[in-house]
């Protein structure tokens, strides 16, 4: 049995390592927890302080998660691209970060850090119904809840992986649609369509607006990111992952104009990236047999199924069975779904690729 790194080297070489990893993120949520109170029992002195709403340890949860995500997440990013750099190129086969795509990616895990804690003390609030925290209890509170946040987005960044951008795109839709709809000032908005949610002025509207926005910088992230493990050992296979990620990329660019062009002000701008999002979709779905023969063939029949599934959804809204929120909504689900088992997938091919490598050094050693 190994003993444990030293300290010192952990400080040293911080991501080298699983080890070195969870003792440095350990250590950047001591710090964010340390701030946090700090912090806290500064905002919170002299006054007993209501677990969600304004002033709140909520509120306060909420805001700073949002910071301290976005510093955690910045400061995995910058570590693992100073230890990408002390790597030969063959032993680092994953493909370096944009710029925009680090900007899109720490917005999604402060986006994703505000809605879920402002989300957890709305839940908290309504089980302990007119209960207060003391100053110094709300103050530890807070800083657990940075403590957590640090920690998490940490280790996002230094383990990402197509799997995880699956998991971050997943939580991040999940969280931006839920939080529009829970906050829509028009209680009925489904009665029209998915993107009514996003034609007022209200939080709800910016909500929503931003979530898609910033999906789909994601995507065009995950186009990038994804496709880079896929073969490309003939000329075919690599004009086939282009083409994928060329498509990936369109998906992307039109699910944020979905957002950029809300429907009651640019009314055939928004229909046409949303209709058009959906035809390369299908396009790709039906192609994708050609352009990537290498993709498992049950997840080449799930898209088929999906598209089909798709097919018939128009049907239901043509002949009026569905309404158009229906028909946007489970189109919506599928096709991210879609994407996102499409990245774990290609997550398969990656783990696959380094246990093989693996093991040809274990048998030349």
């Amino acid at each position: 049995m190994s003993d444990p790194t030293p300290l010192p080297r952990i400080v040293r070489r911080p991501v080298d390592s699983i080890e070195s990893r969870e003792s440095t993120a350990l250590l950047a949520g001591a710090g964010a927890f340390v701030l946090g109170t700090l912090v806290g029992f500064i905002v919170f002195q002299g006054r007993a302080v209501p677990i969600s709403g304004r002033g709140s340890v909520g509120d306060f949860a909420a805001l700073g998660g949002a910071l301290v995500a976005a510093v955690a997440f910045l400061l995995g990013c910058a570590l693992r691209r100073t230890q990408a750099g002390r790597k030969p190129p063959a032993d680092d086969a994953r493909p370096r970060l944009r710029w925009f795509d680090i900007a899109a990616l720490t917005l999604a895990h402060a986006v994703i850090a505000l809605l879920g804690w402002i989300a957890v003390a709305s839940v908290v609030s309504r089980s302990f119904v007119g209960a207060t925290a003391y100053p110094t209890s709300a103050a530890l509170l807070a800083g657990v809840a940075l403590a957590v946040t640090a920690y998490l987005a940490f280790l996002s960044a230094v383990n990402l992986t197509p799997m995880m951008l699956s998991l971050v795109l997943a939580v991040f839709l999940a969280v931006g649609v839920f939080a529009s709809m829970l906050s829509a000032t028009d209680p009925l908005w489904w009665q029209d369509n998915l993107s009514a949610l996003g034609m007022s002025d209200d939080v709800s509207s910016l909500t929503f607006n931003l979530t898609l926005i910033v999906a789909g910088a994601m995507v065009t992230t995950i186009a990038h990111y994804a496709t880079a493990y896929l073969p490309h050992s003939t000329h075919r296979e690599l004009r086939g992952r282009r083409r994928v990620r060329t498509a990936l990329v369109l998906i992307g660019v039109l699910l944020a104009c979905v957002g950029i062009f809300p429907v009651d002000d640019f009314f055939w701008l928004h229909t046409t990236a949303a209709s058009g999002m959906v035809v390369v979709y299908v396009v790709m779905v039906a192609r994708l047999r050609r352009l990537l023969p290498s993709m498992p063939r049950v997840f080449v029949l799930l898209g088929y199924v999906y598209v089909a599934v798709i097919v018939v959804l128009v049907v239901f809204f043509v002949t009026g069975y569905y309404n158009l929120t229906a028909v946007e909504l489970v189109a919506a689900v599928l096709i991210f779904s879609w994407i996102i088992v499409f990245l774990r997938n290609t997550g398969a091919v990656e783990q696959s690729r380094v246990e093989s490598a693996k093991g040809q050094r274990a048998l030349n050693n």
